[in-house]
């Protein structure tokens, strides 16, 4: 009997999910753990495995969103009959419509350029398309695809669009632009909306980083193949107090608090589709280096948009560094369920006071986010005065 591929939940709280594209085609023999799909969620655009083996009898939705547990495909024996359910649909196994049936090979070849369609409301585009869209403020609507089925590809967007001269002209007379929200905009409006009702506090402290900076320096002279930065070692120090605070280390739920015996410790990333936060998975049993080399694999697959899921959750403490852009110090906002995020800013030479004369010290700024519900503010004081510690002193994190 064939097997119903249906749309997983690939994450706490996903609900639906759009599919972008089918990366095999209907007769074709498919491999378990094979790419099948590119699935868009409220997070990642991420390729799905297929789940058994056999060949892809029916694709029964090409594209567009489809609630989670929906089936959308039958993998099978070839010739196998697909059997529709009673219902017609809740199998997935009605005939797509006519918009989003796959055509021949030859056909879509031979086929000229088509004024560009949508499924349930979304434009049928490939996702190097939309991304570069996104980048460069194109409205999709107003382009015509050249790809199978009138779909817009990227090719399509180096071709003058025909509102082109329009948009100007509506630019010089200072109109408004209407842009619509991404799917990771929404989330990020959403998840932020529901941050701003916890109730929080900060903390504030200011660090010598003299030492914490001669550590990066030895650190790439140890690693000259890995690119270490401030943040590398904000990442270890920070995991390493955690681990002495362990109630710090926690996510808040209605019913209890969850404390973690690991520091997963997300790192803020302002990619092109939106703020993302991936997480570096048990950062306290890991070397600055193996963190500078997670951190950066996590970092550029966030900014070309090919994160996974698991990159994203199970992380118990963000850390925001706005330091390179020249930010002194700033509030960043908390990232539910987790209970504490550490703002950071550039470091600068200041004047300090010690011992009675005065000194020139390369100074940073932190300031410790915490929620109120699961932390108190002498548990985030404790934290923070530890990891200032670490930071003018790194052997003491040892």
């Amino acid at each position: 009997m064939a097997t119903e591929v249906k749309l997983p939940r690939l994450g706490q709280g996903m609900e639906s999910g759009t599919i972008v594209k089918w990366l095999k085609s209907e007769g074709e023999s498919v491999q378990k753990g094979e790419p099948l799909y590119e699935l868009d969620t409220d997070k990642v655009t991420q390729e799905v495995e297929a789940e058994a083996s056999g060949v892809l009898l029916k694709i029964s939705i090409a594209e567009g969103e489809v609630p989670v547990g929906r089936t959308i495909a039958f993998i099978g024996e070839q010739g196998e009959a697909v059997a529709e359910s009673p219902d017609g649909d809740s199998a997935g196994a009605a005939p797509a419509p006519a918009e989003t049936r796959r055509e021949p090979e030859q056909q879509r070849v031979a086929a000229p350029p088509v004024s560009t369609t949508t499924t349930n409301g979304r434009i049928k585009a490939s996702p190097l398309a939309r991304r570069i869209a996104r980048e460069r403020g194109i409205d999709l609507s107003s382009l015509t695809g050249t790809g199978p089925d009138g779909r817009i590809v990227a090719h399509d967007l180096e071709r003058p669009a025909p509102t082109a001269a329009p948009v100007a002209a509506s630019a010089a007379t200072g109109e408004v632009e209407s842009r619509a929200l991404s799917s990771v905009r929404k989330t990020i409006a959403r998840r932020l909306t529901q941050a701003w009702t916890v109730p929080a506090f900060q903390l504030t402290v200011d660090v010598d980083m003299t030492r914490a900076n001669e550590l990066v320096q030895g650190q790439r002279e140890l690693n000259p193949d890995v690119r270490i930065t401030v943040t590398d070692v904000l990442t270890k120090l920070s995991a390493q107090a955690l681990m002495r605070h362990r109630d710090l280390n926690v996510q808040f739920s209605d019913d209890a608090l969850l404390v973690f015996p690991n520091a997963d410790v997300g790192i803020a990333v302002a990619a092109p589709q939106g703020l993302v936060v991936p997480v570096v998975h048990g950062a306290d049993r890991l070397t600055i280096a193996q963190i500078a080399e997670a951190r950066a694999d996590v970092v550029g697959r966030a900014r070309e948009a090919k994160l996974r899921t698991e990159d994203l959750e199970g992380g118990t403490f963000t850390i925001s560094n706005l330091g390179m852009y020249e930010i002194d110090q700033f509030i960043a906002v908390l990232n539910p369920p987790q209970a504490s995020i550490l703002a950071v800013g550039s470091t600068r030479d200041q004047v300090v006071p010690r011992d009675g004369e005065l000194h020139v010290l390369p100074m940073m700024t932190m300031t410790l986010t915490c929620d109120h519900r699961a932390v108190d503010g002498a548990t985030g004081a404790e934290f923070l005065k530890t990891l200032k510690a670490f930071l003018e002193d790194p052997g003491l994190a040892l």
